[in-house]
């Protein structure tokens, strides 16, 4: 035998060592000293996960401590962004805002999967539309921004406006499925281009829904529709395999980032530490004092799209201008130091948050959030979840009219949680948690006597602010009816339907591009300078990279 050819043979045995001693064969339970993954049966589960795949879109955000709030003057002087420490997880965020030629994809899946020619189908697509006449101005022409700026391919990488709060969570909701969809036909366990082939009013496919009743996926066709990973081998018999959250392999939800880990990642720290401290005070996403870059290649240009001053949306014509007057393509300006465009200027952006003055870092001071509905799974006489019916389409009115759907035939069904799940439990007591501890009756200590009794007051909310109450459209079948609060003694506009939304834009001050600063509208308004970004929660280690020692003690 040639030498060459020994030195390949004993590659490849050592090669096949190598894959037998990582998982290539059968894995010993520290528990039960039971094989794991044997194709005889028995327990089966990802043993060579190594790390979450980052979703398209995406850049990953180490977590960390960081001083949420004003740490500049207020000059508003409303205090409704105290500082206070708090701690962030690590997750993911989109590198630029949602464009318009993204929510168009979105736009199109729609109308193709439920057609606009049907009647019944119609208010789905129209829910989902942006409202271009937010363009409007009552003493300016713009018009031909309302019928051209989220469609016509000179503005496809603007950053779409228009969309309301709970449009921008809807096309969250769309886009996890989506991504997963794509992740179960790269990984083998449907067949290649089914989400082309197989998709059609009835026959959709929903995240949640896989990974809790698999089978009744694509309108109950998932099993016919099964790739080669999804039949595995046990004994004499052939079953059916589904890629479950002990497989690892399909994403958590694309959602809305917290309002907390946008102001994180806005304000993007890492680039200014020293050792286990920041180096002075930062008050925009980039280093330094000023809104134009320092730096030598770039001194003098704007790092941000925002109104410079009155009647001056972009500067003097020419190189020391912003670039625009009114929104611009992502990702024009530099990055910040977490690799992200556009946390300041552009557009503001709609966080999950639901808005309160108050932050009560005392009660909480990991991961700060406020918004939590606890919703829980219906179950069936079979002891599985229930979903939706092929034929049932969950409609929402909104207080301005407008009509959004809120569950696709195949989506699993969800009520509040009651006693079963809050009976003896110390970390959480009831399903809506939007007004804990947010300053009114039950936040203050001499709440004793239990909630108000039903009907004495309208809400929680309206008690403490004193809120408008939401605007009404009511249909009789002939007249449509509006109604608004039109009371004059109302002292605030705070309910549990206002959301926070954060970072200037391009009509904005440079006051507004602080990363701290932060302002709220109902969630069914939209306007011509409010967008989104998505996020990720990060699943398992803090940090991509094993961290090591930066100096070591010697001897």
């Amino acid at each position: 035998m040639k030498l060459s050819q020994f030195k390949q043979l004993l590659l490849s045995c050592l090669g096949l060592l190598i894959l037998t001693s990582c998982g290539g064969g059968s894995n010993a339970s520290k528990a039960t000293g039971w094989d794991i993954n044997s194709k005889k049966g028995g327990f089966q589960f990802n043993v060579e996960f190594e790390d979450q795949e980052t979703g398209p879109g995406l850049v990953f955000v180490e977590g960390g401590t960081f001083t949420k709030g004003q740490v500049q003057d207020d000059v508003m002087h409303d205090w409704n962004n105290t500082p206070n420490k708090q701690h962030v997880m690590s997750f993911y965020i989109d590198e630029t805002e949602v464009t318009n030629l993204m929510y168009m994809e979105y736009l199109d899946w729609l109308e193709y999967v439920f057609p606009t020619n049907e009647p019944r189908y119609r208010q789905i697509y129209e829910g989902a539309l942006p409202d271009t006449l937010v363009w409007r101005n009552q003493l300016g022409y713009v018009e031909e921004l309302t019928t051209n700026y989220l469609r016509h391919p000179a503005y496809a990488e603007y950053p779409v406006v228009g969309v309301n709060w709970l449009q921008a969570v809807q096309y969250a909701e769309w886009r996890t499925d989506r991504v997963n969809e794509y992740i179960l036909e790269r990984e083998s366990y449907v067949q290649k281009d089914v989400r082309y082939t197989e998709v059609e009013t009835n026959s959709t496919f929903n995240t949640a829904a896989y990974l809790k009743r698999p089978e009744t996926v694509y309108g109950g066709k998932m099993d016919s529709l099964s790739g080669k990973k999804a039949e595995v081998k046990k004994g004499d018999s052939i079953v059916k395999a589904y890629a479950g959250v002990e497989k690892g392999i399909l994403l958590p939800s694309y959602r809305l980032p917290t309002e907390s880990e946008w102001e994180y990642a806005a304000l993007a720290l890492v680039g200014d530490r020293e050792y286990n401290t920041y180096r002075g005070k930062k008050k925009y996403p980039w280093s330094g004092e000023y809104t134009r870059s320092s730096d030598r290649r770039t001194e003098g240009d704007q790092l941000a799209n925002f109104k410079l001053g009155k009647g001056d949306y972009g500067g003097i014509a020419g190189w020391s201008e912003d670039g625009a007057d009114i929104t611009i393509q992502v990702g024009q300006y530099p990055p910040n130091d977490f690799g992200i465009y556009d946390m300041a200027g552009n557009v503001a952006e709609w966080v999950s948050d639901v808005y309160r003055p108050i932050v009560d870092d005392q009660a909480n001071d990991f991961n700060y959030y406020r918004g939590n509905v606890y919703l829980k799974n219906v179950i069936g006489e079979d002891g599985k979840a229930i979903t939706i019916s092929p034929d049932e389409l969950v409609f929402d009115t909104l207080p301005n009219g407008k009509v959004l759907l809120k569950k696709l035939p195949g989506d699993l069904a969800q009520v509040p949680i009651d006693e079963e799940e809050t009976f003896l439990r110390q970390n959480f007591s009831e399903s809506d948690n939007r007004n804990f501890r947010d300053g009114d009756v039950e936040s203050s200590k001499n709440y004793s006597a239990g909630a108000p009794e039903e009907g004495e007051i309208k809400s929680e909310t309206s008690l403490m602010y004193d809120a408008p109450g939401s605007p009404t459209v009511s249909y009789d079948g002939a007249v449509v009816t509006r109604e608004i609060d039109g009371s004059s003694k109302r002292t605030s506009l705070i309910t549990d339907e206002v959301r926070v939304y954060k970072g200037g834009s391009w009509k904005d001050r440079a006051y507004w591009l602080d990363p701290a600063q932060r302002r709220y509208l109902p969630q069914y308004i939209a306007t011509d300078y409010i967008g989104f970004r998505c996020a990720m929660s990060r699943l398992g280690s803090k940090s991509k990279v094993k961290k090591t020692a930066r100096h070591k003690r010697r001897g």
